[in-house]
Protein backbone atom coordinates (compact mmCIF):
# COMPACT_ATOMS: atom_id res chain seq x y z
CA UNK A 1 0.00 0.00 0.00
CA UNK A 2 2.88 2.27 0.67
CA UNK A 3 3.95 2.19 -2.69
CA UNK A 4 0.87 2.71 -4.29
CA UNK A 5 0.58 5.89 -6.62
CA UNK A 6 -2.05 8.55 -5.13
CA UNK A 7 -4.47 10.42 -7.30
CA UNK A 8 -5.06 14.32 -7.24
CA UNK A 9 -7.93 14.03 -4.95
CA UNK A 10 -6.67 11.41 -2.19
CA UNK A 11 -3.21 13.79 -2.30
CA UNK A 12 -5.72 17.04 -1.48
CA UNK A 13 -7.55 15.03 0.86
CA UNK A 14 -3.87 14.07 2.71
CA UNK A 15 -2.17 17.73 2.43
CA UNK A 16 -5.72 19.04 4.23
CA UNK A 17 -4.96 16.23 7.16
CA UNK A 18 -1.14 17.10 7.25
CA UNK A 19 -1.48 19.91 9.95
CA UNK A 20 -4.30 17.63 12.48
CA UNK A 21 -0.97 17.31 14.64
CA UNK A 22 -1.37 21.12 15.59
CA UNK A 23 -4.73 20.76 16.28
CA UNK A 24 -6.37 20.71 19.63
CA UNK A 25 -8.02 16.77 20.61
CA UNK A 26 -11.89 18.30 20.13
CA UNK A 27 -10.73 19.59 16.95
CA UNK A 28 -9.52 16.56 15.61
CA UNK A 29 -12.20 14.16 13.63
CA UNK A 30 -12.62 10.48 15.17
CA UNK A 31 -9.56 8.86 12.23
CA UNK A 32 -7.01 11.59 13.79
CA UNK A 33 -8.17 10.63 17.05
CA UNK A 34 -7.51 7.00 16.34
CA UNK A 35 -4.19 7.71 14.46
CA UNK A 36 -2.60 10.37 17.39
CA UNK A 37 -3.75 7.00 19.93
CA UNK A 38 -2.35 5.04 18.16
CA UNK A 39 0.91 6.53 17.26
CA UNK A 40 1.39 7.27 21.21
CA UNK A 41 0.83 3.12 21.93
CA UNK A 42 3.79 2.73 19.61
CA UNK A 43 5.95 5.16 21.08
CA UNK A 44 5.44 3.78 24.93
CA UNK A 45 5.14 0.14 23.95
CA UNK A 46 8.73 0.26 22.70
CA UNK A 47 9.75 1.90 26.26
CA UNK A 48 7.68 -0.17 27.84
CA UNK A 49 9.02 -3.25 26.43
CA UNK A 50 12.51 -2.10 27.12
CA UNK A 51 12.08 -1.10 30.75
CA UNK A 52 10.35 -4.34 31.71
CA UNK A 53 12.22 -6.84 29.63
CA UNK A 54 15.29 -4.92 29.47
CA UNK A 55 16.40 -2.52 32.28
CA UNK A 56 14.88 -4.06 35.29
CA UNK A 57 15.75 -7.40 34.70
CA UNK A 58 19.55 -6.54 33.42
CA UNK A 59 20.10 -3.94 36.72
CA UNK A 60 19.29 -6.94 38.92
CA UNK A 61 20.88 -9.73 37.40
CA UNK A 62 24.05 -8.14 36.09
CA UNK A 63 27.22 -9.48 37.35
CA UNK A 64 29.17 -6.99 39.34
CA UNK A 65 32.65 -7.15 37.51
CA UNK A 66 34.02 -4.90 35.71
CA UNK A 67 33.76 -6.43 32.11
CA UNK A 68 30.20 -7.29 32.44
CA UNK A 69 29.58 -3.82 33.84
CA UNK A 70 30.38 -2.30 31.34
CA UNK A 71 29.11 -4.58 28.49
CA UNK A 72 25.50 -4.00 30.58
CA UNK A 73 25.82 -0.46 30.77
CA UNK A 74 26.44 -0.16 27.22
CA UNK A 75 23.32 -2.57 26.57
CA UNK A 76 21.28 0.22 28.60
CA UNK A 77 22.99 3.21 26.42
CA UNK A 78 21.46 1.04 23.04
CA UNK A 79 18.45 0.48 23.78
CA UNK A 80 17.33 4.11 25.07
CA UNK A 81 18.55 4.87 21.74
CA UNK A 82 16.88 2.26 20.18
CA UNK A 83 13.73 3.59 21.26
CA UNK A 84 14.55 7.22 20.99
CA UNK A 85 14.80 6.15 17.31
CA UNK A 86 11.84 4.29 16.88
CA UNK A 87 10.02 6.99 18.03
CA UNK A 88 11.74 9.12 15.66
CA UNK A 89 10.81 7.38 12.90
CA UNK A 90 7.43 5.95 13.78
CA UNK A 91 5.84 9.04 11.99
CA UNK A 92 7.22 8.87 8.49
CA UNK A 93 7.24 4.96 8.38
CA UNK A 94 3.08 4.74 9.16
CA UNK A 95 2.94 7.95 6.21
CA UNK A 96 4.73 5.44 4.25
CA UNK A 97 2.53 2.45 4.87
CA UNK A 98 -0.49 4.95 4.35
CA UNK A 99 0.84 6.48 0.99
CA UNK A 100 0.71 9.91 2.35
CA UNK A 101 5.04 9.84 1.33
CA UNK A 102 7.68 7.91 0.08
CA UNK A 103 10.48 6.63 2.76
CA UNK A 104 13.63 7.77 1.87
CA UNK A 105 16.14 4.83 1.03
CA UNK A 106 18.28 4.08 3.78
CA UNK A 107 16.18 5.77 6.74
CA UNK A 108 16.17 2.80 8.41
CA UNK A 109 19.50 2.00 8.73
CA UNK A 110 20.61 3.83 11.83
CA UNK A 111 17.53 1.57 13.55
CA UNK A 112 19.24 -1.40 11.97
CA UNK A 113 22.69 -1.04 13.25
CA UNK A 114 21.43 0.08 16.92
CA UNK A 115 19.73 -3.66 16.32
CA UNK A 116 22.92 -4.88 15.63
CA UNK A 117 24.45 -3.14 18.39
CA UNK A 118 22.08 -4.19 21.03
CA UNK A 119 22.22 -8.31 19.40
CA UNK A 120 26.32 -7.68 20.25
CA UNK A 121 26.25 -6.44 23.09
CA UNK A 122 23.95 -9.11 24.44
CA UNK A 123 25.91 -12.29 22.49
CA UNK A 124 28.60 -10.25 25.00
CA UNK A 125 27.16 -10.59 27.96
CA UNK A 126 25.99 -14.13 27.59
CA UNK A 127 29.65 -14.90 26.52
CA UNK A 128 31.01 -13.63 29.58
CA UNK A 129 27.95 -15.20 31.87
CA UNK A 130 28.06 -11.16 32.64
CA UNK A 131 24.21 -11.73 33.72
CA UNK A 132 21.66 -14.57 34.84
CA UNK A 133 20.41 -16.32 31.30
CA UNK A 134 16.68 -15.09 32.02
CA UNK A 135 18.26 -11.46 32.07
CA UNK A 136 20.21 -12.24 28.78
CA UNK A 137 17.21 -13.59 26.76
CA UNK A 138 14.39 -11.18 27.85
CA UNK A 139 17.25 -8.37 26.74
CA UNK A 140 17.17 -10.29 23.49
CA UNK A 141 13.91 -9.89 22.94
CA UNK A 142 13.84 -6.80 23.71
CA UNK A 143 16.01 -5.62 21.50
CA UNK A 144 14.33 -7.08 18.75
CA UNK A 145 10.84 -5.22 19.13
CA UNK A 146 11.84 -1.23 18.73
CA UNK A 147 13.22 -2.00 15.17
CA UNK A 148 10.32 -4.62 14.32
CA UNK A 149 7.77 -1.93 14.86
CA UNK A 150 9.56 -0.19 12.21
CA UNK A 151 10.15 -2.60 9.89
CA UNK A 152 6.70 -4.05 9.87
CA UNK A 153 5.47 -0.97 8.18
CA UNK A 154 7.85 -0.79 6.04
CA UNK A 155 8.98 -4.76 4.46
CA UNK A 156 6.20 -6.73 3.13
CA UNK A 157 4.82 -9.60 5.83
CA UNK A 158 6.46 -12.27 3.69
CA UNK A 159 9.72 -10.34 3.65
CA UNK A 160 9.68 -9.52 6.93
CA UNK A 161 9.66 -12.97 8.11
CA UNK A 162 11.79 -14.46 5.80
CA UNK A 163 14.16 -12.27 7.06
CA UNK A 164 13.43 -12.27 10.97
CA UNK A 165 13.55 -16.32 10.23
CA UNK A 166 17.28 -16.07 9.07
CA UNK A 167 17.72 -14.15 11.82
CA UNK A 168 16.53 -16.25 14.34
CA UNK A 169 18.74 -19.41 12.85
CA UNK A 170 21.53 -17.18 13.58
CA UNK A 171 20.70 -15.87 17.15
CA UNK A 172 20.10 -19.65 18.25
CA UNK A 173 23.36 -20.80 16.95
CA UNK A 174 25.58 -18.00 18.53
CA UNK A 175 23.98 -18.12 21.53
CA UNK A 176 23.73 -21.78 21.36
CA UNK A 177 27.27 -21.82 21.16
CA UNK A 178 27.61 -19.33 24.84
CA UNK A 179 24.91 -21.78 26.13
CA UNK A 180 24.44 -25.66 24.58
CA UNK A 181 21.78 -26.63 26.37
CA UNK A 182 18.65 -27.86 25.04
CA UNK A 183 16.51 -25.44 27.14
CA UNK A 184 18.23 -22.15 26.82
CA UNK A 185 19.00 -22.31 22.75
CA UNK A 186 14.76 -23.06 22.83
CA UNK A 187 14.44 -20.11 24.77
CA UNK A 188 16.31 -18.36 22.55
CA UNK A 189 14.29 -18.94 19.33
CA UNK A 190 11.38 -18.34 21.04
CA UNK A 191 11.57 -14.89 22.54
CA UNK A 192 13.44 -14.24 18.80
CA UNK A 193 9.45 -15.66 17.26
CA UNK A 194 7.97 -13.50 20.10
CA UNK A 195 9.53 -10.43 19.50
CA UNK A 196 9.21 -10.58 15.49
CA UNK A 197 5.64 -11.67 15.98
CA UNK A 198 4.24 -9.16 18.30
CA UNK A 199 5.80 -6.50 16.96
CA UNK A 200 4.57 -7.72 13.54
CA UNK A 201 1.13 -7.78 14.45
CA UNK A 202 1.13 -4.53 17.07
CA UNK A 203 2.48 -2.47 14.20
CA UNK A 204 0.20 -4.15 11.15
CA UNK A 205 -3.17 -4.22 12.56
CA UNK A 206 -3.09 -0.46 13.97
CA UNK A 207 -1.57 0.39 10.58
CA UNK A 208 -4.65 -1.63 8.76
CA UNK A 209 -7.29 0.05 11.02
CA UNK A 210 -5.90 3.71 10.19
CA UNK A 211 -5.89 3.07 6.35
CA UNK A 212 -9.31 1.79 6.81
CA UNK A 213 -10.64 4.64 8.49
CA UNK A 214 -8.64 6.92 6.07
CA UNK A 215 -10.32 5.04 3.31
CA UNK A 216 -13.88 5.57 4.85
CA UNK A 217 -12.95 9.53 5.50
CA UNK A 218 -11.94 9.95 1.68
CA UNK A 219 -15.29 8.32 0.86
CA UNK A 220 -16.96 10.67 2.81
CA UNK A 221 -15.14 13.62 0.96
CA UNK A 222 -15.43 11.80 -2.38
CA UNK A 223 -19.78 11.37 -1.51
CA UNK A 224 -19.87 14.72 -0.27
CA UNK A 225 -18.65 15.96 -3.41
CA UNK A 226 -21.00 13.41 -5.58
CA UNK A 227 -23.65 14.67 -3.93
CA UNK A 228 -23.18 18.39 -5.06
CA UNK A 229 -22.09 17.31 -7.91
CA UNK A 230 -25.94 15.48 -8.61
CA UNK A 231 -27.75 18.57 -7.11
CA UNK A 232 -25.98 20.97 -9.50
CA UNK A 233 -27.15 18.62 -12.54
CA UNK A 234 -30.96 18.00 -10.68
CA UNK A 235 -30.89 22.22 -10.92
CA UNK A 236 -29.27 22.28 -14.63
CA UNK A 237 -32.22 19.98 -15.67
CA UNK A 238 -34.91 21.51 -13.77
CA UNK A 239 -34.12 24.92 -15.76
CA UNK A 240 -33.56 23.37 -19.40
CA UNK A 241 -36.84 21.58 -18.36
CA UNK A 242 -38.47 24.95 -17.65
CA UNK A 243 -37.41 27.31 -20.23
CA UNK A 244 -35.78 24.97 -22.81
CA UNK A 245 -39.51 24.70 -24.73
CA UNK A 246 -40.26 28.13 -23.83
CA UNK A 247 -36.85 29.67 -25.85
CA UNK A 248 -37.83 27.46 -28.60
CA UNK A 249 -40.94 29.01 -28.61
CA UNK A 250 -39.60 32.22 -28.05
CA UNK A 251 -37.42 31.87 -31.24
CA UNK A 252 -39.85 30.63 -33.50
CA UNK A 253 -42.54 33.49 -32.95
CA UNK A 254 -39.35 36.24 -33.47
CA UNK A 255 -38.39 34.42 -36.42
CA UNK A 256 -41.64 34.97 -38.13
CA UNK A 257 -42.20 38.25 -36.28
CA UNK A 258 -39.42 39.20 -38.31
CA UNK A 259 -41.06 37.71 -41.62
CA UNK A 260 -44.27 39.73 -40.96
CA UNK A 261 -42.58 42.74 -39.77
CA UNK A 262 -40.83 42.67 -43.70
CA UNK A 263 -43.96 41.59 -45.58
CA UNK A 264 -45.50 44.98 -44.01
CA UNK A 265 -48.21 42.56 -42.05
CA UNK A 266 -49.90 44.03 -38.87
CA UNK A 267 -49.74 39.94 -37.51
CA UNK A 268 -46.15 41.08 -36.74
CA UNK A 269 -47.30 43.22 -33.55
CA UNK A 270 -49.21 40.05 -31.91
CA UNK A 271 -46.47 37.89 -32.80
CA UNK A 272 -44.06 40.25 -30.63
CA UNK A 273 -46.67 40.25 -27.70
CA UNK A 274 -47.02 36.89 -27.50
CA UNK A 275 -43.18 36.83 -27.41
CA UNK A 276 -43.45 39.07 -24.87
CA UNK A 277 -46.03 37.13 -22.68
CA UNK A 278 -43.93 33.99 -23.40
CA UNK A 279 -40.52 35.43 -21.81
CA UNK A 280 -42.75 36.90 -18.64
CA UNK A 281 -43.76 33.54 -17.87
CA UNK A 282 -40.33 32.15 -18.43
CA UNK A 283 -38.85 34.64 -15.92
CA UNK A 284 -41.85 33.67 -13.18
CA UNK A 285 -40.59 29.67 -13.86
CA UNK A 286 -37.22 30.26 -13.60
CA UNK A 287 -37.83 32.26 -10.34
CA UNK A 288 -40.30 29.56 -9.16
CA UNK A 289 -37.38 26.86 -9.58
CA UNK A 290 -34.74 29.05 -7.79
CA UNK A 291 -37.04 29.91 -5.04
CA UNK A 292 -37.86 25.75 -4.89
CA UNK A 293 -33.77 25.24 -5.12
CA UNK A 294 -32.80 27.50 -2.27
CA UNK A 295 -36.10 26.63 -0.09
CA UNK A 296 -35.49 23.47 3.03
CA UNK A 297 -38.37 21.15 3.14
CA UNK A 298 -38.46 20.56 6.76
CA UNK A 299 -40.14 17.01 6.42
CA UNK A 300 -37.49 16.42 4.32
CA UNK A 301 -34.59 17.91 6.32
CA UNK A 302 -36.38 15.99 9.54
CA UNK A 303 -35.87 12.41 7.64
CA UNK A 304 -32.87 12.98 6.20
CA UNK A 305 -31.03 14.24 9.65
CA UNK A 306 -32.46 11.00 11.25
CA UNK A 307 -30.89 9.12 8.41
CA UNK A 308 -27.69 10.88 8.26
CA UNK A 309 -27.08 10.50 12.03
CA UNK A 310 -28.22 6.74 11.89
CA UNK A 311 -25.74 5.88 9.63
CA UNK A 312 -23.02 8.03 11.17
CA UNK A 313 -23.58 5.56 14.25
CA UNK A 314 -25.32 8.74 16.19
CA UNK A 315 -28.69 7.61 18.05
CA UNK A 316 -31.13 10.58 16.30
CA UNK A 317 -34.97 10.68 17.63
CA UNK A 318 -37.37 13.44 16.12
CA UNK A 319 -40.65 13.91 17.84
CA UNK A 320 -42.98 16.33 16.70
CA UNK A 321 -45.24 16.73 13.82
CA UNK A 322 -44.87 19.44 10.17
CA UNK A 323 -48.22 19.10 9.10
CA UNK A 324 -50.10 22.80 9.29
CA UNK A 325 -46.98 24.90 8.93
CA UNK A 326 -46.29 27.57 6.11
CA UNK A 327 -43.80 26.75 3.67
CA UNK A 328 -41.60 29.91 4.37
CA UNK A 329 -41.68 28.36 8.13
CA UNK A 330 -40.58 25.03 7.01
CA UNK A 331 -38.06 26.04 4.87
CA UNK A 332 -36.33 27.98 7.70
CA UNK A 333 -36.36 25.66 10.09
CA UNK A 334 -35.53 23.25 7.49
CA UNK A 335 -32.12 24.87 7.12
CA UNK A 336 -31.56 25.39 10.89
CA UNK A 337 -32.24 21.29 10.96
CA UNK A 338 -29.54 21.03 7.87
CA UNK A 339 -27.24 23.37 9.43
CA UNK A 340 -27.06 21.77 13.23
CA UNK A 341 -26.74 18.53 11.44
CA UNK A 342 -23.98 19.13 9.76
CA UNK A 343 -22.25 20.89 13.07
CA UNK A 344 -23.28 17.57 14.89
CA UNK A 345 -21.08 15.56 12.48
CA UNK A 346 -18.60 17.74 11.62
CA UNK A 347 -17.29 19.41 14.87
CA UNK A 348 -18.88 17.04 17.47
CA UNK A 349 -18.48 13.42 19.23
CA UNK A 350 -21.88 12.81 19.59
CA UNK A 351 -23.37 9.60 20.12
CA UNK A 352 -26.86 11.05 20.63
CA UNK A 353 -28.90 13.87 19.27
CA UNK A 354 -32.51 14.81 19.70
CA UNK A 355 -34.67 16.92 17.67
CA UNK A 356 -38.05 18.13 18.47
CA UNK A 357 -40.58 20.61 16.79
CA UNK A 358 -43.30 21.44 18.92
CA UNK A 359 -45.64 24.64 18.78
CA UNK A 360 -46.49 27.06 22.22
CA UNK A 361 -48.33 29.72 21.73
CA UNK A 362 -48.39 31.17 18.66
CA UNK A 363 -45.30 30.26 17.68
CA UNK A 364 -43.18 27.06 16.50
CA UNK A 365 -40.19 25.89 18.50
CA UNK A 366 -37.07 23.78 17.27
CA UNK A 367 -34.51 22.47 19.00
CA UNK A 368 -32.07 20.19 18.38
CA UNK A 369 -30.11 19.14 21.37
CA UNK A 370 -26.67 16.69 21.08
CA UNK A 371 -24.19 14.99 23.79
CA UNK A 372 -20.70 16.32 21.34
CA UNK A 373 -19.83 19.22 23.48
CA UNK A 374 -17.14 19.48 20.95
CA UNK A 375 -20.25 21.25 18.60
CA UNK A 376 -19.81 24.08 20.16
CA UNK A 377 -16.26 25.47 18.55
CA UNK A 378 -17.89 24.84 15.33
CA UNK A 379 -21.65 26.76 15.35
CA UNK A 380 -20.05 29.89 15.11
CA UNK A 381 -19.44 31.90 12.06
CA UNK A 382 -21.24 32.42 9.01
CA UNK A 383 -23.52 29.34 9.37
CA UNK A 384 -24.75 30.74 12.65
CA UNK A 385 -24.92 34.11 11.25
CA UNK A 386 -27.09 32.94 8.04
CA UNK A 387 -29.51 30.98 9.80
CA UNK A 388 -29.92 34.21 12.18
CA UNK A 389 -30.47 36.26 8.97
CA UNK A 390 -32.63 33.46 7.94
CA UNK A 391 -34.89 33.15 10.81
CA UNK A 392 -34.92 37.13 11.41
CA UNK A 393 -36.67 37.18 7.91
CA UNK A 394 -39.79 35.32 9.18
CA UNK A 395 -39.54 36.97 12.44
CA UNK A 396 -37.65 34.10 14.33
CA UNK A 397 -34.91 33.93 16.76
CA UNK A 398 -32.15 31.78 16.98
CA UNK A 399 -30.23 30.23 20.26
CA UNK A 400 -26.95 27.94 20.12
CA UNK A 401 -24.80 27.31 23.38
CA UNK A 402 -24.07 24.88 25.78
CA UNK A 403 -26.52 22.72 27.81
CA UNK A 404 -25.09 21.11 30.61
CA UNK A 405 -21.96 18.50 30.95
CA UNK A 406 -20.66 17.71 27.79
CA UNK A 407 -24.15 18.62 25.88
CA UNK A 408 -25.01 21.09 23.49
CA UNK A 409 -28.30 22.87 22.42
CA UNK A 410 -29.70 24.88 19.10
CA UNK A 411 -32.74 26.12 19.90
CA UNK A 412 -34.57 27.86 17.18
CA UNK A 413 -38.54 29.82 17.36
CA UNK A 414 -40.73 31.23 14.36
CA UNK A 415 -44.38 32.29 14.25
CA UNK A 416 -46.72 30.03 13.12
CA UNK A 417 -47.65 32.65 10.62
CA UNK A 418 -45.62 34.12 8.75
CA UNK A 419 -48.25 36.56 7.29
CA UNK A 420 -48.28 37.97 10.64
CA UNK A 421 -44.84 39.19 10.90
CA UNK A 422 -44.62 40.40 6.92
CA UNK A 423 -48.30 42.27 7.32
Amino acid sequence: MGTAALTDGESAVFGQIRGWQQRHWRERTKAERVELQSVVTWYATTWFFSLCWLALPLVGGLERRPAPLAAGGLLLLVGALQCAEANRMTRPVLDHYLGRCELPPGALRPAALLLALALGLTLVLAALHGAEPVAVRLALGASLLPFGLLYGLVAPVGVFLRRFAVLAVVLVCAFGWTDPEVTAIVMVGVLTAFGALFSLLACRCGAWTLSVLWEAERAREVEARLAVAEERLRFGRDLHDVIGRNLAVIALKSELAVQLARRGRPEAVDQMTEVQRIAQESQREVRDVVRGYREADLGVELAGAQGVLSAAGITCAVRGEVGGLDGEVQSALGWVVREATTNVLRHGDAALCDIVLARDTGRVVLTVENDGAGDAAGVGGSGLAGLRERLSAVGGTLAAGPAGEDRFRVVAEVPLSVREVTA
